[in-house]
């Protein structure tokens, strides 16, 4: 083991989770206005200082949340075909909005990011590894001529996920699994007559 490398599961692990689970609570409960450095050390049961010398700002915790829930996401679906995988990602996405935590902490989170640059550069960053993680889909779609050649794999995956946003934040309508699948749906029929091309504008549709 290198000098200074921390031990999956040693105390300084623990110490982390124990933080960003009382942190999550705290920002679905208060959320990022009033969320508070030593209320979280004192939900985790750890020290004032170890809290503030590890993370120093609120933004900085909350950076760090947004890392630990892009590393326990879990991974991409693979069932052979572009509308499959595309609806496994959507329903994964819908699951997670109407979680009563995690829809309430995604809310707080996107909160955060409209005032604090670093809260939002973490939710750009959580945001791109789950988009890398699924493109692969949209990639070997393309190499199965499901799809036209060019075709963008991430704007594929971000206009899976929009519609289901749109939903939590502005329109208020439910996020069921039929949403999701709509969601998936469009997103392989707009794919599929080349509106997610490089090459600019749509291909012919066969």
């Amino acid at each position: 083991m290198a000098v200074g490398a921390i031990r999956p599961g040693g105390r300084t692990a623990r110490v982390r989770a124990a933080v960003l689970r009382a942190a999550g609570d705290a920002l679905v409960e208060h959320g990022f206005d009033r969320l508070d450095l030593a209320d979280v050390a004192r939900r985790a049961e750890v020290g004032k200082t170890t809290v503030y010398r590890r993370w120093g700002t609120v933004a900085g915790l909350v950076a760090d949340l947004l890392t630990d829930m892009a590393e326990q996401s879990l991974p991409r679906a693979d069932t052979g075909s572009l509308t499959g995988d595309l609806r496994a990602n959507a329903r994964l996405v819908q699951r997670t909005l109407v979680d009563p935590r995690q829809g309430a902490l995604f809310r707080a989170v996107i909160v955060a990011a409209t005032c604090d640059p670093r809260a939002a550069e973490a939710l750009h960053h959580f945001y791109a590894v789950r988009i890398a993680e699924w493109a692969p889909c949209v990639e070997q779609a393309v190499r199965r001529a499901e799809l036209p050649p060019g075709t963008d794999a991430a704007e594929v995956i971000r206009a899976v996920s929009a519609p289901l946003y749109y939903r939590l934040l502005v329109s208020g309508d439910p996020i069921d699994e039929a949403a999701a699948d709509r969601a998936a749906d469009a997103a392989v029929a707009a794919a599929h007559a080349g509106v997610y091309t490089t090459a600019g504008g749509p291909q012919p549709v066969r």
